[in-house]
């Protein structure tokens, strides 16, 4: 149904304004977004349908395959190319509303003490790393008084003690002058528990940023919709 046809309530835009956004669904505001449909799909109907797509569909198929909205949102302007409907305008648009969150919030960290809201760190990495398909490993790079100086992607692939070069987190570390830094990387299967690798990895880095003066304050396990501190846990 066309959203001139709906009752003036349950338009997103309408109902937006009047109840505030956290009244409307994922397809509701993604439909805000998107604002027209194609010939025979209005707009609500192919912003639901898009957040539902799979993961397992064929790359580079009509529809593509997200799975969701945190894996929509993860999409770069590339993937997003192979649904239908989905023009430059569009494209460019869904792209510019995750970069203006990693914005927001990094803005937040820079301005005072990251663990002033442990909640906007688990965001701001679940922004960055939670709809990867493949393993990044991150530092988060503060200042003496915890607030963020710059995140970097240093590594990717399967992490392992091996695959994650202390020397080159040291030499980040020297570079941005940090005090200190958090340590991140993802969980593609959607588990967030450590593995005894995790911990393994954990120490090393910390030993060897110790070296330098540098403390790790933690290391977060992120996946589809989640975060895990592994200090919170008592295992840092």
């Amino acid at each position: 149904m066309p959203l001139k046809d709906l009752p003036p309530d349950a338009r997103p835009r309408e109902k937006l304004l009047a109840r505030g956004a956290q009244a409307l669904s994922d397809a509701e505001l993604l439909a805000l977004l998107l604002r027209t449909g194609i010939a025979g799909k209005g707009v609500l109907q192919m912003a639901d349908e898009l957040l539902h797509l799979k993961k397992n569909r064929p790359h580079g198929s009509p529809d593509g395959g997200f799975d969701g909205l945190a894996g929509l949102l993860h999409a770069t302007a590339d993937d997003l190319k192979h649904v239908k409907g989905l023009g430059p305008a569009k494209r460019a648009e869904l792209v510019a509303v995750l970069e203006l969150a990693r914005r927001a919030m990094a803005q937040q960290l820079q301005e005072r003490t990251v663990f002033a809201n442990p909640e906007t760190i688990k965001h701001y990495l679940k922004l960055h790393l939670a709809g990867r398909g493949h393993e990044v490993f991150a530092v988060l790079f503060l200042d003496v008084q915890n607030r963020l100086l710059a995140m970097e992607e240093l590594f990717r692939g399967t992490l392992t003690q091996t695959s994650v070069y202390p020397r080159e987190v040291v030499l980040r570390a020297l570079h941005h002058q940090a005090s200190a830094v958090v340590l991140a990387h993802n969980h593609p299967s959607g588990t967030v528990q450590p593995s005894r690798a995790d911990e393994a990895l954990t120490q090393t880095l910390r030993a060897a940023l110790a070296l330098v003066d540098v403390r790790v304050l933690d290391h977060f396990i992120v996946g589809p919709g989640q975060a895990l501190s592994m200090a919170e846990k008592g295992l840092l």
